[in-house]
């Protein structure tokens, strides 16, 4: 990828960079990040985020040709309530071991609330006054240290106006920890919460450790596609000594350097083969288990992996310019988008934390002014669900209002929509299929039609002779013709013609040979005129051609193109012509079929090519349209879209560009050098169409899982947060509720790396 020059806009606007790092703080949780990735993202010139919620770093990837407007993003995660500071700032001003720090204070509350546990549950100690003057202690400390995050993240969004569950949690625990720190400093006596306040920081704590621990797996296939490329290549350099291999970093290397790889080495760069032969696994790009043989003139990506022989490479691509750089930018494109189905949930969360907040008021005073009617109603309600503990009067005011705050933390809401889209796009990746966005992944999984092409989609794209024929007792041999053949086509350009000469071969010698644009080749072999040509042609200038034989008959039922052999008026021979369908493209209609998609046929090919290639496959004939322009296509998926099918257009993205613009969404087909094209929505590394199917099989069930998680985080804050306000919930079970609810919605999205598509 080409950055091109610097163009500053503003003072605070620096030369673009292939890439920003940055350190963030306030971030708890999957929700924070995501909150972090959208401010960023929302900045002008900012090509992508990717954030890392346990690393507490971000970043960030600038639109090629744009400046690298640094302090607007520092500005607009300050807005967004965190901070963040660039790694080489924090480098000069030390620091960075936030992490470390965060982990010590979690088990420090882990610490503290099991031996507040153990006292109260175990021991019997609660109503001991010593016993409540060290859990006051113990408590203070983990709100000190273990809590210090949340009120810290509490703080700087109620700066900018804003809520989070930062927010909540702070409220509670504080409401716990405040109403029983005056029982204990007033003498008024009863029970005392500082259990429940240390355990709600704690629970929570441990949970987040947990949901980023699993997020961990979901963008696995990204770090390992970070990881790929050596940092280091075997540079080959000529002095009077001769040619040496020479170690230097991979950043180092420039287009056109030769590099020297060894059996085992990975490819630092993109290139192409100069020497030598071996097999490369190109697995973690392509999808495609099996090895590739690659000898002098082959193409090679960064990352992949050099098996068995020694190969001298040409770099022709370094850096953000290679295969592997698009395919990582795409992931994490992927990875940070959003899809439109999230709309609904960022509704939701915008005036949540404020509805929540007035509940848990409300609750509190019902319970200490109405207390009588709280008990009625919750004993009533007691008989089908379980027997409440009692409380009464202030106390329950408190709890039970800290419970509501607690459990209605809308962590779950948040991760509904990007904890599917992040494991849904690693699971694509990992199968060579790159996936645009969300928005693709919602759209391929509401597809109910798919176009697919005939020339390099269905079919290898190239001709391929089938066989001759040759009358029955026809002169000369069939070796002969064909070696004829051979010495006609040899000297033409035409695509026919240069596939007869491979086939055909031979070295008989003609003279006055010339071409007849149109029709064939017709040359001079002693004193007869032999030519090859179409059939019409040849039928025009005397030649006997043959109607009904039924080889020939059968080849003209598959669309193959039939070109002739004469000598004089004779016929020596027919040769037939075919673009093969590629291996599986038969299962694939079928599968996409037995996905309930209906399935069209368009090619500018002939009528008679067009509906053989699509019986071959199944697909029925209505649905085949031929001889169809380029830019017919694409009026052509209007006319479905108008009819209300939702289309996806499969193409090899090269004349197919504006179908695949059109349509709902688009697939483009092709080699790992490609895939850098814009029109499609979905690319597939390998030439291989097997992927279809199996790309709309899992963003359908990404969709699902996008679904099940936004029915979860609504269904258990709508069940929730009632129990809570009538005093079914304890604090501490509220947060273990919560922690859970996050990690249900994770783990459902983590499925995805496991799915299969069935036969």
């Amino acid at each position: 990828m080409s950055m091109g020059p610097p163009v500053p806009t503003s003072a605070n606007a620096a030369p673009a960079a292939a890439a920003t790092e940055l350190l963030v703080t306030g971030m708890n949780c999957g929700n924070c990040a995501r909150h972090v990735t959208d401010a960023i993202q929302k900045v002008p010139g900012v090509q992508s985020a990717s954030v890392m919620l346990e690393a507490g770093r971000a970043t960030v990837r600038w639109t090629a040709g744009a400046p690298a407007d640094v302090a607007a993003v520092l500005a607009a995660v300050k807005q967004a309530g965190y901070e963040a500071r660039t790694v080489a700032a924090a480098a000069r001003e030390g620091g960075g071991s936030a992490p470390a720090r965060w982990h010590l204070n979690l088990w420090l509350g882990v610490l503290v609330t099991g031996v507040l546990m153990a006292g109260e549950w175990i021991l019997g100690l609660g109503a001991e006054r010593w016993f409540q003057w060290l859990a006051f202690a113990l408590a203070g400390v983990v709100q000190v240290l273990a809590g210090a995050k949340f009120y810290a993240g509490a703080w700087r969004q109620l700066k900018v106006g804003g809520s989070n569950m930062d927010t909540l949690v702070a409220l509670g625990s504080t409401t716990a920890f405040g109403y029983s720190a005056w029982v204990l400093f007033s003498g008024a006596g009863g029970h005392v919460y500082f259990m429940e306040a240390a355990a709600i920081i704690t629970v929570i704590s441990v949970g987040h450790w947990l949901e980023t621990r699993v997020a961990a797996h979901a963008s696995g296939a990204l770090k390992a596609l970070l990881e790929l490329a050596p940092e280091t290549a075997r540079r080959l350099e000529r002095d009077h000594r001769g040619e040496r291999e020479v170690e230097v970093p991979a950043g180092a290397l420039r287009s056109g350097d030769l590099i020297a790889l060894r059996p085992g080495d990975r490819l630092p760069t993109d290139g192409v083969a100069v020497e030598g032969h071996s097999a490369v696994n190109e697995a973690m790009l392509t999808g495609e288990a099996a090895p590739v043989d690659k000898a002098a003139g082959s193409k090679l990506y960064a990352g992949t992996v050099n098996l068995n022989g020694r190969l001298v490479v040409r770099v022709t691509a370094t850096g953000e310019a290679t295969a592997l750089a698009h395919i990582i930018a795409a992931v994490q494109r992927a990875q940070t988008s959003r899809a439109d189905i999230q709309r609904l949930a960022d509704r939701v969360s915008n005036v949540f934390v404020p509805v929540v907040v007035a509940v848990a008021v409300g609750a509190g005073l019902w319970w200490g002014l109405a207390p009588e009617s709280a008990r009625a109603t919750q004993a009533w309600l007691g008989q089908w669900l379980w027997p409440a503990q009692a409380t009464a009067g202030v106390a329950a005011a408190f709890i039970v209002a800290a419970a509501v705050l607690i459990i209605a933390c809308p962590c779950a809401m948040g991760l509904a929509t990007p904890a599917a889209i992040m494991a849904g796009a690693n699971a694509a990746a990992q199968r060579g299929i790159l996936i645009r966005d969300g928005v693709a992944l919602e759209k391929a999984g509401n597809v109910t039609a798919i176009v697919l092409d005939k020339t390099g989609t269905l079919t290898t794209g190239e001709l391929a002779v089938t066989g001759p024929w040759t009358p029955e007792g026809s002169q000369p041999s069939l070796e002969r013709a064909r070696q004829l053949a051979g010495a006609l086509a040899g000297p033409s350009a035409h695509p026919v013609s240069r596939v007869l000469a491979r086939f055909s071969g031979g070295n008989i010698e003609v003279t006055d040979w010339r071409e007849i644009p149109g029709s064939g080749v017709q040359a001079r072999l002693g004193s007869d005129e032999v030519r090859l040509g179409s059939l019409p042609w040849l039928r025009a200038g005397g030649v006997n051609v043959p109607e009904e034989d039924e080889t020939v008959a059968a080849w003209r039922l598959h669309g193959a193109m039939l070109v002739g052999l004469a000598r004089g008026s004779a016929l020596l021979g027919i040769f037939a012509l075919r673009d093969f369908l590629k291996p599986g493209a038969v299962e694939v209609v079928r599968r996409l079929r037995a996905q309930g998609l209906k399935t069209f046929l368009l090619t500018g090919d002939n009528p008679r090519t067009a509906r053989a290639v699509a019986g071959e496959v199944g697909i029925a004939p209505d649905n085949v349209f031929a001889e169809v322009r380029p830019e017919q296509k694409a009026e052509f998926v209007l006319r479905l879209q108008r009819q209300g099918e939702r289309v996806a257009f499969v193409g090899d993205g090269i004349n197919d560009a504006p179908a695949l613009e059109q349509a709902d969404l688009g697939f483009a087909v092709s080699r790992a050098s490609d895939i850098a094209r814009e029109a499609a929505d979905i690319v597939l590394l390998k030439s291989e169409i097997e992927a279809v199917p199996e790309a709309l099989g899992l963003a359908r069930a990404t969709l699902r899982t996008i679904k099940q998680n936004l029915f979860w985080a609504f269904f258990y804050n709508a069940v929730g947060v009632p129990l809570a306000a009538l005093g079914f919930m304890s604090p501490i079970l509220c947060a273990a509720a919560m922690g859970c609810s996050d990690l249900v919605v994770i783990g459902n999205a983590l499925r995805l790396r496991w799915w299969r598509l069935r036969s």
